[in-house]
């Protein structure tokens, strides 16, 4: 049985991993590790959960360190791991952190949806490892506070999951930004004609990893799907919850708004449960995972964006209320339970406009899903959501919901939404009360500046005050009429406009400009009705 201390790890590494209890790598990692300590390119294909993390940071890190190079510069970064999402990018620095302790490494984390005077403090250092989203590092590059020009190992995660969020144009800037020699590694959970275009055009000679047949869903993950009406999967999802003993379960929803709608539509029902999806602020997105990770609420409900960036040991269920367009994605799902050699459910609910894609998603696990009946009471389930009234969102949560009569008890989230809105409340109210004063001390200062200041004379180099620019321009304006009086009367009486000229000008004569009958219409004494 191969081990950690078989593949040429440092010791540094090897004693992080003990303190871990991690003593036999996966195999992913026992195959990926060799190859990037030899430093080669490496194309990584296998599903979430089989440890991608470890198998690149952990070689990666060891040849930072055997680099021996000096703190990286202020704004520079020696490793890139670009993630797809901001709950992936977090779980990879606090292993990159973990696993460097006692390396004098430097590991920062950059995301969407932090202030980003922040994220600029954590790259203005240098790092030696730093873990980006897309979008907030080509942030940070076009402010010219981040530089790529000294990268020496870049690693995309979930490649495939890049490409499915639009992130394919900003992968290629990315690439153009960084120096042509350094060591690349893909990996990634399928193998779409698209992600094997990008290893070709990214990677040099890469070496191929492919632990599980591609798009081959966990072994130890039991699969059932139950054939329901669309209107009917919310009464289906709230007996399961009230039937079966679950450890912590995901739900994902095809959009955010349904997202929501089974949270409110759970907790109606007495049954507690936070969304998370993009719309959710990175404070209650966090706020939602941690009570998840705690089991103080066992039920998170998400939409795809969370299908890559949640690591979390312990979910016995995955339930897929809706099934997803993309195939794929249905792998990326169910990867999030049977993890660290543990086993799993996942069940899907198949209204009849979804059968395309349950064939879809058959096909490419090569398996069939197993039929699981519809429980008994569900008809009495379905009349009962009917009548209930969804509760209300947890931004208009009220003392009392209208739909009981009875004292609402806010739950633990509740709590914890109404202290963070408290806090933020508080924020707001401090800034803007320190924003009114800043505005009130400046403006005072421009009065001050303003009654200081004296007017300047038009001549500065005149010593005889403004009441003789006044006089002077009195004697000026007196010139100007006089000029212009004696030119109206030379027109008057019919002298020339240009006494220059000596010929004079046909329309100039003296005497003036010939009269020109009127023939138009009008009441002048030459208009045709008074000549007719």
């Amino acid at each position: 049985m191969t081990k950690f201390t078989d593949l040429g790890l440092s010791k540094p590494l090897i004693d992080a991993l003990a303190a871990k209890n991690y003593d036999v790598p996966t195999p992913i990692q026992a195959q990926a590790i060799p190859i990037v300590l030899s430093g080669r390119d490496l194309l990584g294909i296998a599903q979430t959960g089989t440890g991608k993390t470890a198998a690149f940071m952990l070689p990666s890190l060891d040849r930072l360190v055997a680099a021996s190079r000096n703190r990286p510069a202020p704004g520079r970064a020696r490793m890139l791991v670009l993630a797809p999402t901001r709950e992936l990018a977090a779980q990879i620095a606090d292993s990159a952190r973990t696993y460097a302790k006692g390396q004098h490494l430097s590991v920062g984390v950059i995301f969407g949806g932090v202030p980003v005077p922040r994220s600029i403090r954590e790259v203005s250092r240098g790092l030696d490892v730093l873990v980006a989203t897309p979008g907030r590092l080509l942030d940070l590059v076009d402010q010219r506070v981040l530089d790529l020009s000294a990268l020496e190992i870049l690693v995309l995660d979930e490649a495939d999951q890049m490409l499915d969020l639009g992130f394919i144009h900003a992968l290629k800037r990315i690439v153009q930004l960084i120096p042509k020699q350094r060591q690349t590694l893909f990996f990634s959970a399928t193998m779409p004609k698209s992600i094997r275009q990008l290893a070709d055009a990214y990677l040099t000679n890469p070496a191929e990893v492919a632990v599980t047949p591609v798009a081959s869903t966990a072994e130890r993950v039991s699969q059932t799907v139950t054939f329901v009406n669309q209107a009917e999967k919310q009464a289906l999802l709230t007996l399961f919850f009230q039937a079966t003993q679950i450890d912590r379960s995901l739900v994902f929803s095809r959009t955010k708004h349904g997202a929501d709608k089974i949270v409110r539509f759970l907790s109606a029902s007495g049954i507690d449960a936070n969304a998370i999806h993009g719309n959710k602020s990175q404070a209650q997105r966090e706020r939602a995972l941690g009570l998840f990770r705690s089991g103080e609420v066992p039920i998170l409900v998400a939409t795809d964006i969370a299908a890559r960036g949640i690591d979390i040991p312990g979910v016995s269920h995955v339930v897929n209320f809706d099934l997803p367009d993309v195939p794929e994605q249905y792998v990326h799902r169910i990867g999030r339970t049977a993890r660290a050699g543990a086993e799993g459910e996942a069940i899907a609910f198949c209204s009849p406009d979804e059968r395309i894609n349950l064939r879809d998603i058959e096909k490419l696990v090569r398996m069939k899903l197993a039929d699981r009946p519809l429980p008994e009471g569900f008809m009495a389930a379905v009349e009962a959501i009917k009548r209930l009234k969804p509760a209300p969102r947890r931004d208009d949560v009220r003392e009392r919901q209208p739909h009981s009569g009875r004292r609402f008890k806010p739950t633990a989230s509740i709590k914890a939404d109404r202290r963070e809105d408290g806090r933020r409340r508080e924020d707001r109210n401090e800034r803007q009360q320190q924003q009114r004063a800043e505005g009130g001390q400046r403006r005072d200062e421009r009065n001050e500046r303003q009654g200081q200041q004296q007017r300047p004379q038009r001549h500065p180099h005149r010593t005889d005050g403004p009441s003789a620019h006044r006089a002077d321009g009195g004697q000026r304006r007196d010139g100007r009429n006089e000029r212009q009086g004696e030119q109206q009367g030379a027109r008057n009486h019919g002298q020339q406009r240009h006494p220059h000229r000596a010929d004079g000008h046909p329309g100039h004569r003296q005497g003036g400009r010939p009269k020109r009958p009127f023939h138009g219409r009008g009441r002048g004494p030459n208009n045709n009705r008074a000549q007719g």
